[in-house]
């Protein structure tokens, strides 16, 4: 929709879906005992696990009722895919918190990507997919515009797996080898994992003992020796080639979809 009304539009649709991101965070940041976030102390670590844990349940109902008082009428479809996502965000923390207790060489790729969707590239789809409900568009074009963003998703957490482990913590305001710490199975480890090199049966080894802080960087350099560094690279760079394609194929005029050509140039230009 055109003019202040639009805007209006945009920005309230935006405030609902950036509620539940931020009660993903408060409730990751308990999970993971992360300390920092965004070069600030978490939530937490401030106020108490409590405190954290509950503000995340509000910010999640006050965006599923926000939207459901919408008068707006594609305000019940969106509180529908909003619920599901939720869910499915649920399902992929699980899942990924569950894998920290596995063995790494009983994790495949396979898993690891499908909780990456659901944890990064669900939100996102439902972003995109709420909007274009907001805006009218048929089926095949809101479920295009939600494959969009999953793919995009994906592309983002693969970069974001590849700046947690070769990022300056000055710049990602999170401390260095965090989630070799919590022995995370992230993207370019369990790649890492998979490839049969030499470099793999060192990872594993490590992998298998305690982490010591001394042996952080020739953990990350068995990474990238086995391969798990350029693999996530090259990952990201088809999976945004997927979502250009769901893109197209939903808004065939580039210049239509100027904002979601930016979060696709956002996603591919950020580094380490």
């Amino acid at each position: 929709a055109p003019g202040r009304h639009g805007g209006q539009l945009k920005m309230g649709v935006r405030a609902r879906v950036d509620r539940v991101h931020n009660f993903t965070l408060l409730h990751d940041d308990v999970m993971d005992r992360d300390a920092t976030r965004r070069h600030r102390p978490t939530a937490w670590t401030v106020f108490g696990d409590a405190d954290a844990i509950l503000a995340g349940d509000a910010l999640q109902a006050l965006a599923l009722g926000m939207l459901a008082e919408d008068p707006h009428p594609a305000s019940t479809a969106a509180v529908a895919r909003l619920a599901a996502c939720v869910v499915e965000l649920c399902a992929g923390q699980q899942v990924d918190t569950a894998l920290e207790r596995r063995d790494p060489a009983e994790v495949t790729l396979d898993e690891v990507l499908a909780m990456a969707e659901a944890k990064t590239g669900a939100l996102i789809g439902c972003a995109c997919a709420v909007g274009a409900l907001y805006a009218g568009a048929a089926d095949d074009d809101v479920d295009a515009l939600d494959a969009f963003g999953r793919e995009a998703g994906l592309a983002f957490q693969l970069i974001d797996d590849v700046i947690g482990l070769w990022g300056d913590p000055r710049h990602t305001g999170k401390p260095a080898g965090a989630d070799l710490a919590a022995r995370k199975k992230s993207l370019p480890v369990v790649a890492a994992l998979s490839s049969g090199t030499p470099a793999a049966g060192e990872l594993a080894a490590l992998y298998a003992a305690p982490f010591e802080p001394a042996d952080l960087d020739r953990t990350v350099l068995a990474v990238e020796r086995a391969g798990g560094r350029a693999w996530a690279q090259e990952q990201a760079a088809d999976r945004m080639s997927r979502a250009m394609s769901e893109l197209a194929r939903a808004i065939p005029d580039p210049e239509a979809a100027g904002g979601l050509l930016s979060l696709a140039e956002f996603v591919t230009r950020r580094s380490t």
